[in-house]
């Protein structure tokens, strides 16, 4: 056996243990926390990036008045989500979207810092891995999502201590927001922030 079969052999066991999909990714803590929370703020349209199952969308949308758009870069993600009955958008981030044409902006974003020597490419580890830093997504991100919120609209971003939580909140308020903290839960490995950026 190379180390090739022997690596995908330890991810199919994983996978099989921990009953995750290897294509999408599903609703978790996270996700839970960043749905809740969203629920709780969300307001006219909305854009969940990143959607993944759709999950975390479809509550916006059935609990609350948003008019919600899911996007995901991952094509089977979106036909997760558009069967869940979504309006769905296939996006590397906000990238197609028009300028200041939503009023939230809903994001769960690959955190995990991860050693690039150690990273599988498959798609999961995409929906997961923020690189070294944990950060490759959340930076442009933050970047770039001020652009599609109207005058008055916000960002709600799940953060992880394991990204480093002021550097995210240095990199947002670089980026013009104001950031509060609307939702914290503790895990024995880490802490899970709801942030919401406000322009």
């Amino acid at each position: 056996m190379t180390d090739d079969d022997a690596d995908a052999t330890t991810r199919d066991d994983l996978a099989d243990r921990r009953g995750l999909e290897r294509e999408v990714y599903q609703p978790a803590e996270d996700s839970r926390l960043l749905a809740e929370a969203a629920v709780e703020h969300a307001r006219g349209r909305t854009l969940e990036v990143g959607t993944g199952s759709g999950w975390v969308a479809e509550q916006i949308a059935t609990k609350t008045d948003a008019d919600v758009v899911a996007s995901d870069y991952n094509l089977a993600a979106c036909r997760q989500a558009r069967d869940r009955g979504l309006s769905v958008v296939r996006a590397d981030l906000v990238a197609p979207f028009r300028d200041d044409v939503f009023d939230t902006v809903a994001f769960n974003p690959p955190y995990l810092p991860t050693d690039p020597d150690n990273e599988w490419d498959d798609r999961m580890e995409r929906a997961l891995s923020g690189g070294e830093s944990g950060r490759d997504v959340i930076d442009p991100f933050l970047d770039s999502v001020g652009r599609v919120l109207r005058p008055d609209g916000f960002v709600l971003l799940l953060v992880s201590s394991l990204t480093g939580f002021e550097t995210v909140v240095d990199r947002a308020e670089a980026n013009g927001f104001d950031v509060s903290t609307v939702r914290q839960e503790s895990y024995p490995f880490e802490v899970l922030s709801i942030l919401r950026l406000d322009t």
